[in-house]
């Protein structure tokens, strides 16, 4: 592998300039995420349904939930380590770790058996073989450097453990995210795609997510897909909740007078007229690789 930084074809990154802006941007996405997590916990769920019946909890099992956001996956698992395991649900934004804290109260969790800590997945702040299953539902997409982070994960790891995370497949599979997203770039408001940057897509690849497993150290690799639904009873409170989830559209819109911002919209939702129903519901597809491996 290239040095980091480093790629022959298309030159050098920054990645400390990468790691601040995903910092920065998840920091200032926890008040959407909360606002919406109802109705994302419900067409996600599924998602975290395959991944905590792939770490096989068991009384007992210390789990790390990694890039935890508001907590979600890791509550799920939690009634299933007690009596005796403990969860430690992290993120990297401090502002998403106190969002999880405020829904672990309002479930009413065991906070005794929860530490939340603001961990970094690519140089994770614990000890070696130190915890028995790590989740992590759409996180390692998201770091600059994922094959570090996979490292570290099945370095805290004891042997035997199992990790558990998910990756969005590519773009073609998810309209939710592509449609927006091609609208964007058209009225000059977008990036174009960068498969080598942290995003939603960057492991799409089966393969390259296998290879990434089996170099950290990883076997008894399996991926499989889950197809999920991003659903609203109209197009208005579809893009309410897209703006509120996507902090990347929201930025991209800042850019946009009223005038380009309400073509924006309009656009969005004309492309999403095979997903309309008669009633006017949305029900946008979307496809995610899940992948369980051992230690």
């Amino acid at each position: 592998m290239p040095a980091e930084g480093l790629d022959p074809a298309l030159g050098a990154r920054d990645f400390d300039a990468e790691r601040r802006a995903i910092h920065d941007l998840w920091e200032s996405a926890a008040a959407g995420w909360a606002r919406r997590r109802e109705a994302w916990g419900e067409q996600s769920g599924p998602v975290a349904d395959w991944l905590v019946e792939a770490i096989d909890p068991a009384p007992g099992l210390r789990v790390l939930d990694l890039a935890a956001g508001l907590g979600e996956v890791g509550f799920r698992a939690l009634p299933r380590i007690l009596p005796g395991g403990a969860l430690i649900c992290s993120d990297q934004a401090p502002a998403m770790i106190d969002r999880a804290r405020e829904h672990a109260r309002e479930l009413a969790l065991d906070e005794r058996a929860i530490e939340f800590r603001e961990l970094n997945g690519e140089w994770i702040d614990l000890e070696v073989a130190s915890v028995d299953r790590v989740l992590c539902r759409w996180g390692y997409m998201l770091m600059a450097d994922p094959a570090a982070a996979l490292r570290e994960t099945r370095r805290v790891l004891r042997s035997g453990g199992r990790v558990a995370l998910a990756v969005w497949d590519a773009r073609e599979h998810n309209p939710w995210s592509a449609v927006p997203g091609q609208v964007l770039l058209e009225h000059g408001l977008g990036e174009p795609f960068d498969p080598r940057a942290p995003g939603p897509f960057a492991l799409h690849d089966v393969e390259r997510l296998r290879g990434m497993l089996e170099e950290a150290g990883f076997a008894e690799i399996a991926i499989d897909d889950v197809e999920i639904v991003r659903s609203a009873p109209s197009f208005a409170e579809w893009w309410a909740i897209q703006l509120d989830l996507s902090v990347g559209t929201r930025t991209a819109l800042a850019g946009a007078g009223e005038e380009q911002a309400r073509a924006v919209e309009a656009e969005v939702a004309a492309r999403f007229a095979p997903y309309t129903g008669a009633d006017g519901r949305l029900a946008v597809p979307g496809r995610t690789h899940v992948a369980v491996a051992e230690a």
